[in-house]
């Protein structure tokens, strides 16, 4: 689970959703190998998990075979992490600097009203175009199926209308 309660949150189908987010882009396996995401690199697998060790800041390493920089439990990109660490005040990269950036992401998507009202398929769709691996978008990579979301936004509490 997120750090960020429901109440910090907004609401208790949120940190469902956050956690969701999570096992689609990470991957409940690596979710157990590494400190719950928030430390994990993008290129990482279960039999090689990528991870960085300070939160002091996003680690800005770039993945030259995936030409990306995106990091943590929700795989943000650096050049994001610069406005919203300015945007939201964040002191640091931590889990809980993480779990707000979703959910401002997801704020920015227009979903956060889906999600507490358990429309869950229509806030997914809402975000796709956020997290690469959310079905809907046209990034070109793996996307999960619907049911697999669903079924772990239902595991981490979460309810459906």
């Amino acid at each position: 689970m997120p750090v960020i309660t429901a109440q910090q949150a907004g609401g208790a189908n949120r940190p469902a959703f956050l956690d969701m987010i999570a096992a689609s882009e990470i991957g409940p396996a690596l979710l157990a190998k590494t400190n719950n995401g928030y430390n994990v690199l993008v290129g990482s697998t279960p039999a090689n998990p990528l991870t960085f060790s300070s939160f002091a800041a996003h680690p800005d390493i770039l993945n030259r075979a995936l030409n990306s920089t995106a990091a943590g439990r929700y795989q943000l990109l650096y050049r994001y992490w610069v406005s919203y660490q300015k945007m939201l005040n964040l002191p640091d990269f931590g889990p809980l600097s993480q779990d707000k950036i979703a959910l401002q992401q997801i704020r920015e998507c227009n979903a956060l009203a889906d999600i507490d009202a358990g429309n869950f398929a229509h806030a997914v769709a809402l975000c796709s175009r956020i997290w690469a691996s959310l079905p809907g978008n046209d990034y070109g990579q793996h996307q999960n199926a619907i049911s697999a979301l669903q079924g772990y936004y239902t595991a981490a509490g979460g309810a459906l209308a």
